[in-house]
């Protein structure tokens, strides 16, 4: 692919991006009104997919390891099969992956929303009192959902060279198809095998992360000019 090529794919990737971003708006905004649903109820949503996706990313990940590692104790048979095997692994990484992706821009939107309406609703406040709790109860949330936010873009830029990895012996091992080939991956498995363990323990502390954050969030600790606080 020239780089004019690539250049207007990327431009269409990001267009994409934000038409997508913006029909997401409209659509809480309609479903606000609708259903009287809220923008905490939906980030508290989005949080919990996000955090069951990371779940099933580190299981996908863990089953493409074992795949892999059962691979290099490949003592005969279909090699063949076992490439196609392990090729659907990794291409079900790779789409866990970008959901992982897609939950955490999601999340940032929807927090940047929240937080924006929660800012210009301190104003309506009377009571002087009831506004300080509510701004006190804002910073707190925010500092939850940054820390929230960082550790799942830790999470998320540990997944990339992991996958990268994969790819390689995915790729080595299609125009590889035998014994030697095999063999040559053993000193990759042992790098990749630690690169998971890593990032698994990096999810895990995400996943955390998004726990407390869903209690911290809970509807009955925010106070609001109404009843709940934002």
């Amino acid at each position: 692919m020239n780089l004019p090529a690539i250049r207007n794919q990327s431009l269409f990737q990001r267009l994409g991006k934000l038409v997508l971003a913006r029909c997401q708006r409209l659509y809480y905004r309609l479903a606000e009104s609708a259903v009287g649903s809220h923008k905490r109820d939906f980030l508290v949503s989005e949080v919990e997919e996000a955090r069951a996706s990371l779940e099933d990313t580190r299981d996908q990940f863990q089953t493409a390891l074992d795949k892999f590692t059962a691979l290099i104790r490949f003592d005969g048979g279909n090699l063949a099969a076992f490439y196609r095997e392990l090729k659907r692994e990794f291409d079900r990484c790779e789409q866990k992956a970008e959901k992982v992706k897609s939950h955490i821009s999601t999340i940032e939107d929807l927090a940047q929303a929240l937080f924006d309406e929660w800012e210009w609703e301190l104003e309506q406040y009377k009571s002087r009192t009831l506004r300080n709790k509510s701004r006190q109860k804002l910073k707190l949330t925010q500092h939850h959902c940054r820390q929230l936010i960082q550790a799942m873009h830790k999470a998320e830029s540990k997944i990339d060279p992991v996958l990268d990895a994969f790819r390689d012996q995915v790729l080595f091992l299609k125009h590889n198809l035998n014994a030697q080939a095999v063999a040559a991956l053993q000193h990759e498995l042992n790098v990749v095998s630690a690169d998971i363990a890593a990032m698994i323990a990096v999810m895990e502390h995400s996943i955390r992360q998004a726990d407390q954050f869903m209690q911290a969030l809970a509807p009955a600790s925010l106070p609001s000019p109404n009843r709940d606080g934002s």
